[in-house]
């Protein structure tokens, strides 16, 4: 049996063995018939297969390739319930490299294939182009998790959208009368600063006023700490302008984050991009138009008061023309620091920084002239809260914009109106009270002391509550308590804070008249990336409208609480609130950032962060003072805006202790609320409830305005002819 196996495996091979050959054989036969020299070596049997192969090849390498379509996925993450911290990420293949990325998101370049920063629960897109301009869109939905903050956070961005889309619409754009995106002219000859001081022109390769065209050698310029030499290129074609000749050595500015040798005139002007690819855009804003635009009426229909008033102000806050039997609560000067406390804050210390951060050292200027014009709508609004307020039988005083824009427009036979104006202005007022003047200030309070000790960061819930017990302290009493502390914190942190800006401003007084040019012409001849003259002018205007509040209505809840027989009084008294916050507080932190050089921020530092630091680089203990300023501030704020939410809710609700108690009890809540967690949209929404009290208040002011006039005319006429009395000179 074993054997028969082996003579069958012996049979198998042997066949196989004769099969191999005779294919071999005719194989070399046909060779031998197509190419007979083929068998003279070996040599040339390989090189005939090894041509044979690469023509084989070519022949596969001419068929056309097969595109693989463009394919994106989309990755997204929630890294935990901690809000607007969303993550999107784009998965591309086939198509052609390289690709782009065209976000919704203004800030995310398009080189960038992952967003950072987004908001759960909310829609974004991105479009992913190829080489050859295949796109493909993909939405975006980072899901929120089971925290109630995100689900919180994600219902109220669209209330906050649409909000901005009203008041910082722009309706001249819309009306076609200019175009809105930001073009530029010039392009820098430039390098970024660096830790040099000097930079030194060893070449210019072009004649100034000579044509040069996009990528032409034009500079040799050296690094003189590091020795490094660097050859400049045009950005973009034009005609060479130098600012300094060969040989010169260029000092870094301290206002700038570059050093520029020149500019080129560029031959055509083009639209400035955001990173995203879109054109950047700068508008005017309707809440800014409201605001300046009423601004500016009031100022002529009041013959520039703001001016002349100043001196009769002072004379006023000093108690020169004080009755103590007048009715009233507080005196002049308590009223007028209970109304600054409300003011005077972060607007002061983070809202210069951002305005200077984004519109350049001009934008100092548009503020001032936005302060000095909104001197007279706090002239007009505060003339009208005393003049239409409720004094109760026990000499509690209520007074503001419900009272004279519901009783002052029905004298007028605009009741209706009156009525309608001032239940919205109410309605906007307590929500601005929760937010703006409650939790915002809680929550940058708590920021604060956070960022100086980090390991306090997980006890916001229990700084809220400390902080709810010293404000609940303050308001239980009134406006008499509060103005009892704000007479003293506000006059003490303004001095802090005036006293090391002066000592910064006189250590650099050499350079002041330099600030003022640089701020001056800085406000007309702003380069593209500020957004030309009209984004410095709306930048500062803006900034200088939230920091001051003149027209928003507020003040004059605290001004009607003045003891005075005069209206006019108190108004004028109140004018000094603006020149105050705006034109020298907000001044003063302006020339401080210009004069350490964070005048276009730090490592993308921004608000009071940077404002800190600026002052840190002279005074490196500076954070601590600043950060108790900040809490003060803050502090301040809330017990005035607990005053002004209250008298809001008693007009709606009536003016019962059981209001008052349960208006302040909520109020403490919301305390709490902010400094222990991060709302987001909801600080963001509570916040524009304060530009939004600005449009029923202005509109009311315009109807009541020629009153105020023929009111201040009767005051001025009774000061000059002694009828009202002088009681201290």
């Amino acid at each position: 049996q074993y054997n028969n196996i082996y003579l069958l495996l012996f049979m198998n091979y042997v066949t196989k063995s004769l099969l191999a050959s005779l294919l071999l054989i005719s194989t070399f036969s046909i060779f031998a018939q197509s190419e007979p020299d083929l068998l003279k070596g070996n040599d040339s049997a390989l090189q005939y297969i090894d041509t044979t192969l690469i023509d084989s090849l070519k022949v596969e390498e001419s068929i056309p390739e097969v595109d693989l379509p463009l394919t994106v996925e989309l990755v997204t993450v929630n890294p935990n319930g901690e809000i607007n911290n969303g993550e999107a990420m784009v998965i591309v293949s086939g198509g052609k490299e390289p690709y782009r990325y065209k976000w919704s998101i203004a800030a995310i370049d398009t080189t960038s294939n992952k967003a950072t920063g987004l908001s759960e629960g909310i829609s974004y897109t991105v479009e992913v182009m190829d080489a050859a301009n295949n796109t493909v869109s993909k939405d975006i939905v980072v899901n929120t998790d089971s925290s109630a903050m995100e689900r919180v956070n994600s219902a109220f961005i669209p209330f906050v959208q649409a909000i901005t889309n009203v008041f910082f619409w722009d309706p001249f754009a819309a009306m076609g009368v200019y175009d809105n995106t930001v073009y530029k002219s010039e392009e820098f000859i430039a390098v970024n600063k660096e830790k040099s001081k000097f930079f030194t022109i060893n070449q210019w390769l072009v004649e100034n006023g000579k044509h040069v065209n996009k990528g032409d050698d034009i500079i040799v310029v050296e690094n003189d700490k590091t020795g490094n030499i660097r050859t400049l290129q045009a950005k973009e074609s034009g005609v060479v302008n130098y600012f300094h000749e060969s040989g010169d050595k260029v000092r870094c500015s301290r206002t700038s984050t570059r050093v520029s040798f020149g500019e080129i005139k560029m031959d055509k002007t083009i639209a400035v991009l955001n990173p995203n690819g879109t054109p950047l855009t700068q508008g005017i804003p309707f809440i800014v138009v409201w605001l300046i635009g009423g601004a500016i009426f009031f100022t002529f229909r009041m013959r520039f008061i703001n001016f002349r008033g100043l001196k009769h102000a002072y004379e006023l806050v000093a108690g020169k023309f004080s009755n103590p039997n007048d009715e009233g609560e507080v005196s002049h000067f308590q009223a007028l620091t209970t109304a600054l406390s409300a003011t005077v804050g972060l607007g002061n210390i983070a809202g210069v920084a951002v305005a200077i951060t984004l519109g350049g050292p001009g934008a100092t200027f548009w503020m001032i002239l936005a302060g000095l014009l909104g001197m007279t709508s706090k002239f007009v609004e505060c003339t009208l809260g005393v003049k239409y307020r409720k004094v109760n039988k026990d000499g509690v005083v209520s007074g503001g914009p419900m009272y004279y824009l519901h009783e002052g427009l029905a004298k007028m036979g605009k009741g209706g109106l009156g009525k309608v104006l001032a239940v919205l202005f109410a309605v906007l007022c307590i929500g601005a009270s929760f937010g703006g003047g409650n939790m915002f200030q809680a929550n940058q309070a708590f920021d604060q002391i956070a960022n100086q000790f980090p390991d306090v960061a997980p006890f916001g819930f229990w700084f809220g509550v400390i902080l709810a017990v010293l404000v609940g302290i303050v308001i239980i009493g009134g406006i008499k308590s509060i103005a009892r502390v704000t007479d003293k914190i506000v006059p003490f942190m303004v001095g802090i804070y005036v006293v090391f800006s002066l000592i910064i401003i006189f250590m650099n007084f050499g350079n002041l008249g330099d600030a003022f040019t640089s701020i001056v012409m800085g406000a007309f001849d702003a380069d593209a990336l500020r957004g030309g003259f009209i984004g410095v002018l709306i930048v500062g205007f803006q900034r200088a409208a939230f920091s001051n509040e003149a027209g928003v209505g507020s003040a004059s809840i605290a001004h009607s609480a003045s003891k005075t027989e005069h209206p006019v009084s108190e108004g004028i008294v109140a004018l000094l609130e603006p020149f105050i916050d705006t034109v020298v507080v907000c001044t003063m932190t302006a020339l401080v950032l210009v004069f350490t050089g964070y005048a276009d921020g730090a490592d993308g530092l921004t608000g009071a962060k940077l404002t800190s630091t600026a002052f840190s680089s002279v005074f490196p203990w500076f954070s601590w003072v600043l950060m108790i300023a900040i809490i003060l501030f803050a502090f301040s704020t809330m017990v005035s805006w607990s005053y002004y939410g209250m008298k809001a809710w008693c007009y709606l609700f009536g003016n019962s202790k059981k209001a008052e108690i349960a208006y302040k009890v909520l109020f403490l809540v919301f305390v709490v609320v902010g400094a222990s967690v991060g709302l987001g949209a909801v600080l963001d929404f509570s916040d524009l409830m304060i530009l939004g009290m600005a449009f029923p208040n202005i509109l009311g002011l315009y109807f009541l305005s020629k009153e105020v006039r023929k009111d201040l005319a009767s005051y001025l006429k009774r000061i000059r002819n002694g009828e009202i009395k002088r009681y201290k000179e």
